[in-house]
This record gives C-alpha cells, structure tokens and sequence, in this order.
C-alpha cells in the first residue's frame, strides 16, 4: 500500500530533484494532543467550575474542537485572530474557554483558570509527536533538504517545538502570530520562502487541511501535500519512496 493510498496525499508533485525545502503545518501533522479534554477537565474542576472529571473529560474531548472551530470563523479572515485581539493571544484563548463555558452552562472562568491552561499547552507534556515524525524529519534532513514549520499558532510555538526535541531539525518557524496572517494567507508562506531564501517551485509544504495548507501553499506557488493522521498508517515518511517525491 502506498502512501497516497493510505494517508490520501492531495497536493503538486514537485519535480524530482528540484525540491530544497520541506515545510510542515504544526498541529495534526507533527503532533496532536492526546489529552486535549483531560487537561481542560482537569483545570475546570481546580477552579470550581465543574465537579465530575471523567465525565466532562469524554464532553470536553468532542466540545473542544467544536468552539475552537467557532471562534476561528468568527475572526476577521484578513487577520491573525491573535495578533488582532486587543489582548493577545492570552485574550484570544480566554475568549475560547468563556466561550466553552457557555457551551457548557457553567460558570464564567476567571483569568486565573485560561491562565493555567495557556501554560499547560505551552509544555510538551500537553503534547505528543506522531511516532513517525522524528525519523521521517532526520530523514529529510539526511537527504539534503531544508526543514521549517509554516502554523496557525501562537508565540509558544517555537519553544514548544524545542521542548518536544524537534526544534533542532528546523531552519525556520513561521507562525501566523508573527506574521499577522493566516494559512490559506499567502503572505505566510512567502514569510517562510523568504526566510529560507528559496523560490516556490523548490518548496513543498505538507499538513492536514486541504484548504489551509493545501490550497494555501498550492496559491503560494508552492508543491503541496496532504495528510490525514486520522488514517491508520499514515506516515510522513512513506512519501520519501514515491518516485518523484524528492531527490
């Protein structure tokens, strides 16, 4: 089974031997994070706002992703919604747990508890690596190829890289924060080929999502792939034996 079959790759095949650069979306390519409820369960009940952890745990897991969905849409599409809330991106990831809240029926978090949860996620115990990515990244890098991250994150991002020892076999780390855009945004990939100092044809990016990272990079000028970690055996590694993927 290839990998086009098993992680259903949509994306421009660079030409072989005219890639020099290989760009990552962050979140749901790299890693995810396996105890996304827990972690907000386990904050809530600390503050008084909910009283049964394993049951919120199995609500919070589905709601979760549910209101970040929300805020996203509701954010102007022309902006980074962090670098553009009045408050940063602490406001901006309070506004969510208020927002869940709600959801919820609950109580208004206090700063003190968005606080809490800001700095867990901040730390890659929140975290977790895909098991392929290390020996796909080093890899990459044996092959002659350049590696940055190319996200929709905030400032955390490049020291949670570090943390989850993937920072070392990385060039560059662009992150709409910084760059006051957002993927599909092609400003954020331009960011990223002029930090790397390469023309678009030599780039491929590979992420999650058909529109931001796919259509994104593709309205960049740049090759683009795509994985679905929700597949099993999806692996970024397999792409390095597809004829053509590489040099």
């Amino acid at each position: 089974m290839t990998w086009r079959q098993r992680s259903r790759v949509v994306g421009r095949r660079p030409a072989p031997g005219r890639l020099a650069v290989v760009t990552f979306d962050a979140t749901g390519t790299l890693f995810h994070a396996p105890r996304l409820g827990a972690i907000y369960a386990e904050v809530l009940v600390r503050h008084g706002l909910l009283a049964d952890e394993p049951t919120s745990r199995r609500t919070l897991d589905a709601l979760i992703p549910e209101v970040w969905r929300e805020l996203a849409c509701s954010s102007d599409p022309r902006r980074d919604r962090f670098a553009s809330h009045p408050r940063g991106a602490r406001g901006y990831w309070y506004d969510v747990l208020v927002r869940l809240c709600q959801r919820l029926e609950i109580g208004r978090p206090s700063p003190f508890a968005a606080a809490e949860l800001f700095d867990r996620f901040a730390h890659a115990g929140a975290w977790e690596l895909y098991a392929d990515v290390v020996p796909a990244l080093e890899g990459l890098r044996r092959r002659g190829l350049r590696l940055a991250v190319i996200s929709n994150w905030d400032e955390r991002l490049p020291a949670l890289l570090a943390r989850l020892g993937i920072g070392r076999l990385l060039e560059a780390t662009i992150y709409s924060a910084a760059a006051g855009v957002e993927k599909p945004h092609p400003l954020i990939f331009q960011r990223a080929l002029a930090a790397l100092r390469v023309a678009p044809e030599e780039a491929l990016h590979v992420g999650d999502r058909q529109l931001e990272d796919v259509e994104g990079a593709e309205g960049a000028g740049m090759h683009a792939w795509r994985i679905d970690r929700r597949r099993a055996g999806a692996r970024l590694d397999d792409w390095l034996d597809e004829p053509g993927a590489g040099p």
